[in-house]
C-alpha cells in the first residue's frame, strides 16, 4: 500500500476488503519496510544489514535489523487493534524463499545467497522457523482469524531459468531444478500450517511447480499471461487450485470498472474451457500487483473495484449460462 501511516493503511484495508483483509506493507517508509527487508527481519539466527545495493547477510544484528523488526511490531499492533473481534480469513505475506535467496547477498561476497547451496538450505530453514513464529504471533493477536500465507515470488521465474546475474554481471547463477524449487516453497507453507498463496507478478509463471508445492492458490498478473501458459493455468484451475486473478493494474489512469473486470474473468474462464459453476468459488479478483506505487486515492479505488467485481461475479455468471 502507498503511504507511511500503518494505522491508516490497516483501517483502509478492513474498510475496503471486509471479507478478506490483509496486513499491509508500506515500503515508502524505507529500508526494513520493503519486501526483502521486512521478511529478513523474521529470519532466525541469520542477521541482515543494508548495503548500497540492498540487503546482505551479516555477522551480527545491528541497527538495520532492529529498525525492520520495530516497524513490523508497529504493524502487528495496528493489525491487532483494527481486527479486534474479527473472524474470517486474514492474509499475511512474506517474501518467498527463492526471491529472498536471489535478493540477499552473502556476507563475504557480492553474490546472492542463491549462489551457495548451503546458504540456500540454511536460509530456507531459518525462514521457515521465522514464518512459524510470525504466524503464531498473528494467530495470538487475532484469534478469530483463519490465516492465509502469501509467498511473494517475483524472481521465481528468473531463479528457475538461471537468469539471476552474478556479482560481476558477466555470468548467471545456477538454475534451480523444479523439484527443489517446489520443496522450498512447501517447506515454508508446512511451517506456517496455513493455506498458501504463491504470488508472482512476472511472466512465465511456473504453474506446475507452484501446484507441486502444495499451494492452495496462485496469484498472477493477467496482463502477462501468454498463450502458451493458458493450458497450464487451465490445468491447475481444473485441479481445484484457487486463482487470485490480477485483473486491475495498480497505476492505470483510467478509473477501474468493476463490471468490465468481472466480465473479463468470465471470458477467460470460458476461454480456458472451465465450468462456469466453479468460477466464483475459485477466483479472487485482485490487483495485478502491489499498490505501493499508486496514489492513496487510486489504491482505494482499485480495492473497491476488486471487491465490487467479486460481488458481481456469481450473478453475471448466472446470466451467461
Amino acid at each position: 500500500m502507498p503511504g507511511t501511516d500503518i494505522v491508516e493503511a490497516v483501517r483502509t484495508v478492513f474498510d475496503e476488503l471486509p471479507d478478506l483483509p490483509h496486513l499491509p506493507e508500506l515500503p515508502a517508509r524505507g529500508p526494513g519496510a520493503d519486501l526483502v527487508g521486512r521478511t529478513a527481519a523474521l529470519l532466525t539466527d541469520m542477521p541482515v544489514e543494508t548495503t548500497p545495493g540492498g540487503w546482505r547477510l551479516a555477522a551480527r544484528p545491528g541497527s538495520d535489523l532492529r529498525r525492520a523488526r520495530g516497524m513490523l511490531d508497529q504493524d502487528l499492533d495496528a493489525l491487532e487493534e483494527a481486527a479486534d473481534g474479527y473472524e474470517g480469513p486474514l492474509k499475511v505475506q512474506v517474501c518467498g524463499p527463492w526471491t529472498l535467496a536471489a535478493s540477499l547477498d552473502l556476507p563475504a561476497s557480492q553474490n546472492a545467497a542463491l549462489a551457495d547451496p548451503g546458504a540456500v538450505a540454511d536460509l530456507t530453514q531459518s525462514l521457515a522457523e521465522g514464518v512459524r513464529a510470525h504466524v503464531a504471533d498473528v494467530r495470538k493477536r487475532v484469534p478469530g482469524a483463519r490465516l492465509l500465507l502469501q509467498l511473494d515470488e517475483p524472481r521465481l521465474p528468473a531463479v528457475l531459468a538461471g537468469a539471476v546475474p552474478s556479482a560481476s554481471g558477466l555470468n548467471r547463477l545456477r538454475a534451480i531444478e523444479p523439484g527443489p524449487a517446489a520443496d522450498g516453497l512447501h517447506a515454508i507453507g508446512q511451517a506456517a500450517n496455513a493455506d498458501v498463496i504463491v504470488h508472482c507478478c512476472a511472466a512465465r509463471l511456473p504453474f506446475g511447480i507452484i501446484a507441486q508445492s502444495g499451494a492452495r492458490a496462485v496469484w498472477l498478473d493477467l496482463s502477462l499471461l501468454r498463450r502458451e501458459d493458458e493450458d497450464l493455468l487451465a490445468e491447475v484451475a481444473d485441479s481445484g487450485t484457487g486463482i487470485f486473478a490480477g485483473a486491475i493494474q495498480p497505476t492505470d489512469s483510467e478509473r477501474p470498472d468493476a463490471r468490465a473486470t468481472a466480465s473479463r474473468i468470465i471470458d477467460l474462464w470460458h476461454h480456458l474451457g472451465l465450468p462456469f459453476a466453479r468460477c466464483a468459488e475459485q477466483v479472487v479478483i485482485a490487483p495485478a500487483c502491489g499498490l505501493a506505487g499508486a496514489s492513496p486515492e487510486r489504491a482505494v479505488a482499485v480495492l473497491a473495484a476488486c471487491r465490487e467485481a467479486g460481488r458481481m461475479l456469481p450473478e453475471m455468471i448466472e446470466d451467461r449460462r
